[in-house]
């Protein structure tokens, strides 16, 4: 292909992409209005952080103990199909929800049945999103496909939670009711995909065939190398997670102030994801990564030494764009790395991966909050980054020598 030719319209442009990329931007919207429609409820009828903690807990556990089935079903069946299930659930759970609430009959318990239920349709359908998605397009326009998608989910992350606080500000049926909507035109595109070619595993269940993707990650050092530098940068510099800290002990901005923080990593996340869709990484990819795992270090140091409103939320743009550069790589060489056969297995582990280092560091930034104090905390976990990648290129120096994303 012509690097010249406009990339984006290029993916856009090309069969199935579209409605692969609404259905997930439309479940991502249906999903983060509800979580914030669950945690207003929640803490509405309870007054308590604990339930609060425990609603994470319940969308957490699924994942943690589905992950091998999930990999499994995702290479056997089809996946639009799969995907379509998913939808479906999370469409009439959240119905559900919106018609108790109507009713004045949603308590607790039902809440926490309800996203359990979300919980493990998220464990189904995020893996098996993703790999679907080598399915639909050439290698060749995987990067720039990744990048793009990228770009649009973390608009839905944006606009997801300000549009669920919204419509819940207008009734509290708003934003399950429209998520329910949400959910059903994610399924109605999912359904609509055309693919350019479909490989579904045949092979006999087996425990080896069970944990293939744990076993194909550790024979492949890159992507072993980019996955566990991900894992352990995110768990170390999980400081971002103490936001509500500084925003009122350190820069005394108040709710507005945490606002802006928390929107920060997003906005430069947008800002590279779309960079990179439009400008793909070409030369230098494995190199490029380690230099943005250590800047998203140095920048967590920054973030957490500023007592100045402005330079935290420069800081938090740099932490938002640099973590987007690495998702990006590892998202690319685990589709290009991994046989399509393989794929369902191989995404499932690497959520798994993704979905712990989230939970983990940010309780492991509490845990240490508590002994250190915030700051400490930061400097600690960005120097902790810059040292993983130090010791990562000394390890994987094949991730190091990756060139190109291409897959040509």
């Amino acid at each position: 292909m012509d690097s010249t030719q406009p990339v984006r319209d290029s993916v856009l442009r090309h069969p199935g992409y579209l409605n692969f990329a609404a259905s997930r931007v439309f479940s991502s919207l249906g999903f983060q209005s509800t979580a914030i429609a669950v945690g207003w409820t929640v803490y509405d009828q309870t007054h308590s952080a604990f339930a609060l903690g425990l609603v994470g807990l319940c969308q957490f556990l699924p994942m943690v103990m589905l992950t091998f089935v999930v990999g499994q079903v995702a290479d056997r069946f089809d996946r639009r199909r799969i995907g379509l299930v998913c939808q479906i659930i999370e469409c009439m759970t959240v119905l559900t929800l919106a018609l108790a609430v109507w009713q004045n009959v949603l308590n607790p318990v039902g809440i926490m049945t309800a996203v359990t239920i979300l919980g493990a349709a998220q464990a189904f359908e995020r893996p098996t999103m993703a790999a679907l998605l080598p399915s639909i397009i050439p290698a060749t326009l995987l990067q720039r496909s990744i990048a793009t998608t990228t770009s649009m989910m973390q608009t839905a992350l944006i606009v997801g939670p300000s549009l669920g606080g919204l419509l819940y500000g207008i009734n509290a049926v708003a934003p399950f009711a429209v998520s329910s909507v949400l959910f059903l035109i994610a399924s109605i595109n999912v359904i609509s995909i055309r693919m350019e070619r479909r490989v579904v595993t045949r092979a006999p269940v087996t425990l080896a065939s069970v944990f293939a993707g744990v076993s194909f990650i550790r024979r492949k050092p890159i992507l072993l190398g980019t996955i566990s530098l991900d894992l352990f940068a995110v768990l170390l510099g999980g400081a971002t997670a103490l936001m509500p800290m500084f925003a009122r002990d350190i820069l005394h901005a108040g709710p507005w102030g945490l606002g802006l923080l928390r929107g920060s990593p997003a906005i430069g996340a947008l800002a590279m994801s779309i960079m990179l869709a439009r400008y793909p990484l070409n030369t230098g990819a494995g190199r490029k990564m380690f230099w943005a795992v250590g800047i998203f270090g140095l920048a967590t140091i920054i973030f957490a030494l500023s007592t100045n409103i402005a330079l935290s939320v420069a800081a938090l743009f740099v932490v938002g764009a640099s973590d987007t550069i690495s998702v990006v790589v590892r998202s690319s060489l685990v589709q290009l790395l991994t046989p399509d056969e393989m794929r369902g297995r191989v995404n499932a582990v690497n959520s798994l991966f993704i979905g712990t280092s989230n939970q983990l560091g940010e309780f492991e930034s509490g845990m240490l909050a508590g002994l250190l104090g915030p700051v400490l905390t930061g400097v600690v976990g960005g120097v902790g980054t810059i040292i993983i990648v130090l010791v990562w290129i000394r390890l994987f120096p094949d991730l190091a020598r990756v060139k190109t994303l291409a897959g040509e």
